[in-house]
């Protein structure tokens, strides 16, 4: 019984690097790294698929009429647990193939499509045999021990030939080729603020009773779309795709981090969905390292602009640090995780003497508002997610003023916390084991960090010209999460969040100006955002996009006077 559930684990954690190949087509197969991941994934995962199977062979012998009695290596019991993994890991591929797409690409994806396929048939064989072994009460035979043989190497082969030996990895590439700062440029502005985790279920109701008067302003005046998102739906691989106007497939950006196996230094980029995969990296059996600004596979929206003599102001941008040469200002993303790195600062902002400005507002503080039982107003993550926006808006304030760019570009992060934390308790008809006083007291922090990010817009809306355009754009949403995954969270002793955007959900983008047409268009894409820019700006769609120009979103006079033009790329 233990040499059967030790090679039914082994199949497991085989079917799972399978999963890991296929999702990362970039892996040489005829390498060091596959045999370092069913190392590492065989360390948890299989060790826990031969426990799990043993315990459930111990107990069907103590509860069962007839004892099994298995030889060493049994293909009547193998056949079943080959089965069970092999629908499994074929369920895993499905779900893989359907969630990553954008991130797979065309041609990766339906590579993977073709290998659920082969896994679902040798799945179905391998009942076949099991059932057939059951049903006539025979033990193993050489004829059904090959055709158990055959379909379990089928299985698992016929998926890496369709993946393929490895494709090469994509070309990275600089921000822009120039690097000049830019100054006071005459014609219309851009102003561009990015949500983590807003979703527009929250907004409306809280708008319409006059508590969001600056969403209402935008909502009531101005064009709002629903934005589909893509997964993983994690702020670095998102906001790339709205930088670029490409999916991560084709902008080289398809997670936060790349990840490691056991003593491997070949990294991959997407971990598996569906099976707890991110455990490895809490365990420590998967190193993770966080990605820089040197993984754009493509330009971002400052660089294009940067290059057609344009100037940018882009703040907490993720991917953004170190700072590369750009026209105009950036500050990165990490600025706040750096201040006290005389070394690492000096990478955080471009050009270096915007870090004299950043250098004088990182000391100043806000000052704390609410009660002592305000969440708030402590320590904990909620107030520094809220003292961290209200840096960089001090940052990005203070240099707009000085530089003013043509495009202004400033992040949010705080909503994701928030709402991860205490969106449960914001729900009326949420979980039963919040009590009406925690839903009470805990259930404000959400209201009152949207109403933060509503006087932002406010100061953004008293800022802007005639001509001008204000984007609002959340580049994904918030929903609850389920009672299962919080069960899962529980077990696995993570913390008990609230709300989750795993599964994501839509953003939205809002569009002010006097430019744009009031309504609501047609769902669009969070890689529409940089073609709808540059079209703004009287510049063409490069047709490498993915993404499209929303033309409807302005009024007829406006797109009358300029059409949607094309180059070929920017890259």
């Amino acid at each position: 019984m233990l040499t059967n559930s030790l090679l039914a684990g082994a199949f497991g954690a085989a079917y799972l690097t399978i999963i890991v190949l296929q999702l990362n087509p970039e892996v040489p197969l005829l390498s060091a790294t596959p045999w370092w991941w069913f190392v590492t994934l065989g360390t948890l995962y299989g060790v826990h698929f031969a426990v799990l199977f043993y315990v459930v062979i111990v107990g069907r012998e103590f509860f069962a009429m007839d004892m099994l009695s298995p030889g060493w290596v049994s293909v009547r019991l193998l056949a079943w647990l080959g089965a069970c993994l092999s629908a499994g890991a074929a369920a895993l591929m499905w779900l893989n193939v359907r969630g990553f797409s954008a991130s797979l690409g065309e041609a990766a994806a339906w590579r993977m499509t073709a290998g659920a396929l082969a896994t679902t048939v040798s799945a179905v064989v391998l009942f076949a045999i099991a059932a057939a072994h059951y049903s006539f009460g025979r033990r193993g035979s050489r004829v059904g021990a090959w055709l158990f043989f055959i379909a379990v190497v089928a299985s698992m082969a016929l998926p890496l030939a369709a993946r393929g030996s490895g494709a090469p990895a994509g070309e990275r590439l600089p921000w822009s080729g120039q690097g000049e700062l830019l100054l006071a440029e005459e014609g219309p502005r851009v102003t561009l603020l990015m949500l983590d985790g807003a979703s527009l279920e929250h907004i409306w109701p809280r708008a319409a009773e006059g508590r969001l008067p600056n969403f209402s302003r935008l909502l009531d005046a101005g064009a709002i779309i629903d934005l589909a998102t893509i997964r993983p739906t994690q702020p670095d691989p998102v906001w790339a795709a709205a930088a670029t106007g490409m999916y991560p497939a084709t902008n080289g950006v398809r997670s936060a981090a790349r990840y490691y196996a056991l003593r491997d230094r070949r990294g991959i980029d997407l971990l598996p969905d569906h099976c707890l995969a991110h455990a490895l990296v809490r365990l420590g059996f998967v190193r993770d390292h966080p990605l820089t600004s040197e993984e754009w596979g493509a330009r971002p929206l400052w660089g294009i602009l940067s290059d057609e003599g344009l100037s940018s102001g882009i703040v907490r941008w993720p991917l953004t640090h170190p700072a590369q040469p750009s026209a105009g200002f950036v500050v990165s993303d990490r600025l706040h995780q750096v201040t006290s790195s005389i070394g690492a600062f000096e990478l955080a902002g471009y050009p270096p003497r915007v870090l004299r400005t950043v250098a004088s507002l990182t000391g100043e503080t806000a000052p704390a508002s609410g009660s002592p039982n305000d969440p708030m107003a402590t320590h904990g993550p909620e107030a520094t997610a809220l003292e961290h926006d209200q840096l960089y808006a001090r940052v990005a304030t203070t240099l707009r003023g000085e530089y003013a760019p043509r495009l202004f570009a400033l992040r949010y992060a705080g909503l994701d916390t928030i709402g991860h934390n205490y969106l449960r308790y914001a729900q009326p008809d949420g979980p039963r084991d919040v009590s009406e006083e925690e839903r009470r007291r805990l259930g404000q922090v959400v209201d009152r960090y949207y109403a933060f990010i509503d006087a932002e817009i406010g100061a953004a809306l008293a800022g802007i010209s005639p001509g001008d355009l204000l984007l609002v754009v959340s580049g994904f949403g918030m929903e609850p999460q389920t009672a299962v995954k919080r069960l899962l969270a529980r077990v696995l002793r993570d913390p008990d969040l609230g709300g989750t955007h795993e599964r994501a959900p839509d953003g939205f983008m809002l569009a002010y100006g006097t430019a744009v047409q009031p309504g609501r268009p047609q769902r669009g894409s969070i890689v529409d955002i940089t073609p709808t820019i540059l079209y703004f700006f009287g510049l063409p769609v490069a047709r490498d996009m993915d993404g499209f120009a929303r033309s409807d979103l302005f009024t007829r006079d406006f797109t009358a006077e300029r059409p949607v033009t094309f180059i070929p790329s920017y890259r």
